[in-house]
Order: C-alpha cells, then structure tokens, then sequence
C-alpha cells in the first residue's frame, strides 16, 4: 500500500484556444472529476491556479489545474504541496502521453518525464519525480517534426471518444489510488483497457 492520495494535479494550458487540445488532457481528467462530483473550480492566486476540493473514497483531496502554462507547472504545484503540506508521494499527477495510444491511461509512479515538459519543470522544483502519474494516452504523430503541432492540436473525434473513454476507466479506478491501493487500480485499470 502506498501514502492515500492528497492532491490531484491536471496538466494543461489555459483559456479557450487550448480547451480541447491533446495537451489538455490532464486539465480534462480533472474537469470530468469535478463535474462527477458536482464542484466547481475557483481561482487561487497565491497557488497560480485553479483549486477544488472532492472526497474520493471518503477521502477529502485537492484538485489543481496550473494555470502558469504547461512549460512553468511546477511552480503553480510546488506552492500547493508547500501549501497544503503534502508531499509528493501523496501527489497524483494527470498529463498527456505521446508514448501510449489514443484511448490507453496508464498509472505509474516515480520514473522520468519522457520529454513531457510539464513533468520536465515540475522534475526541476522537486529535484525529483517520486509521484505517482496517470498517463493519458494521445497518440504519435509519427514525426518528430510533426510533435509540437500535435500535442497543441485537437484530437480527432475518434481519438477524442478514445481519450474520454481512459478517462472513464481512470475515474472508475480513483477509489483505490486515493486509498493508497495503487497496485489493484493499475490492475484493474489495464484489465479494462484490454477489454476494450
């Protein structure tokens, strides 16, 4: 068993032209999070973020969406883990995954940040990257030169279903990462990507 979950941090960019973006799909998961649990985000300036508070397996946990762009995330989450006195192991941290297909989340904890540059400045805050993540698979597009246009576009409508659709599995899952239990929602959570 590992430490329960604290915090919930999605990554992604904000304000309108980045909403529906591959690279919003951290800032998507936490978003379907809230509206299951019917709260709504408010702005927290010292934090340099969006902040709400859910209870997952009658847990209370934080939800941060940074609102520093992707690039300067681990400013907006080295304030709140400061904040709040969490530490990272207590950290659950959502981001898009180049490396995964379009439909594939996958939880992971500790390991390097793959050039995902949210991860990438977060990495430079900590000094380290002991946290558990949740990948959310969006694809590749095959060339690297093609990468940056990518991630910063829209997904088409099937990637997007596919994408919602992790998102989904991941949320069903939540329970037992918030309990600690990483171990059985990794299980559980590939074991629904398999049947699909």
């Amino acid at each position: 068993m590992s430490d329960p979950l604290r915090l919930i941090v999605g990554l992604g960019n904000p304000g309108a032209e980045h909403l529906r973006t591959r690279h919003n799909a951290g800032f998507w998961f936490a978003d379907a999070l809230a509206a299951r649990e019917g709260v709504r985000f408010g702005v927290e300036s010292k934090l340099r973020g969006e902040v709400a508070k859910v209870v997952v397996a009658e847990r209370p946990v934080w939800l941060l969406k940074p609102l520093t762009f992707m690039n300067a995330s681990g400013a907006s989450v080295g304030a709140a883990l400061r904040y709040w006195k969490i530490e990272p192991e207590q950290m659950l941290v959502v981001h898009d995954d180049l490396d995964l297909p379009a439909g594939t989340a996958r939880l992971k904890f500790d390991g390097g940040h793959g050039g995902q540059n949210g991860l990438r400045d977060l990495f430079a805050q900590l000094g380290h990257g002991r946290f558990h993540r949740l990948r959310i698979g969006i694809g590749h597009p095959g060339n690297k030169d093609r990468v940056l246009g990518w991630v910063l576009g829209r997904p088409s409508a099937s990637d997007e279903a596919a994408m919602l659709r992790a998102i989904a599995d991941a949320l069903d899952v939540l329970p037992l990462a918030t309990a600690g239990d990483f171990s059985a929602a990794m299980k559980r959570l590939h074991t629904a990507a398999a049947a699909e």
